[in-house]
């Protein structure tokens, strides 16, 4: 059509996810997004809903672009969960060292500042955390069969934790061979547990 500009819907979809992921729900104001994609509030609206939908999709873009590596990961050490754990982390750390993402984690960044999401939202949030703990449950399985159910979720909840405290350290400036260190402990801890 004449006189309508377009755009790449994926790539400005990107350009809001890094938004919401560098400033949190709760600072990421329309016009901050529509300085990031180059559209207008009615493009914004017409092609993604309320920001609420914006940040919905975002989520799910940023769970397209980085869950199959935490899976691959896991699956390459489907025998040795301490393995599995380590892999599960530097997947964490690759991700934090890349220079071209904002710090930290789009969902642990989001999971902070529930109160300020919408119920449709925390729910979305809810998921993609739940998502991640299954994630590390199916690198603890080969554990199964030697280990009673709560102690395996606890040292779900042990590795998350750990996952989280790295990714929020990364943005307090945190050093590589600090958040590295961290990644280690963890996976000394769960080799400890399981021994």
């Amino acid at each position: 059509m004449s006189g309508r500009k377009q755009f790449d819907v994926d790539e400005a979809l990107d350009r809001a996810m890094r938004v919401f992921w560098e400033f949190g729900y709760a600072e990421t104001s329309l016009d901050t997004l529509g300085r990031a994609t180059g559209l207008g509030r009615g493009s914004l609206y017409g092609a993604f809903g309320a920001k609420d939908d914006l940040f919905r999709r975002s989520l799910e873009r940023y769970g397209a672009l980085y869950e199959h590596r935490y899976e691959e990961a896991v699956a390459a050490h489907a025998g040795d969960p301490v393995a599995a754990v380590g892999a599960f982390f530097d997947v964490v750390l690759d991700r934090i060292a890349d220079p071209g993402v904002p710090d930290g984690c789009l969902v642990v960044q989001s999971a902070a500042q529930l109160p300020t999401l919408s119920p449709e939202s925390r729910e979305a949030v809810n998921r993609a955390v739940t998502a991640q703990r299954r994630r590390v449950r199916r690198a603890l399985d080969a554990a199964s069969a030697d280990h009673e159910p709560a102690e395996l979720e606890s040292l779900v909840l042990l590795v998350v934790g750990v996952q989280h405290a790295i990714v929020v350290l990364s943005r307090t400036g945190a050093p590589a061979a600090d958040l590295r260190s961290l990644a280690a402990a963890g996976v000394r801890a769960v080799a400890d547990r399981l021994a």
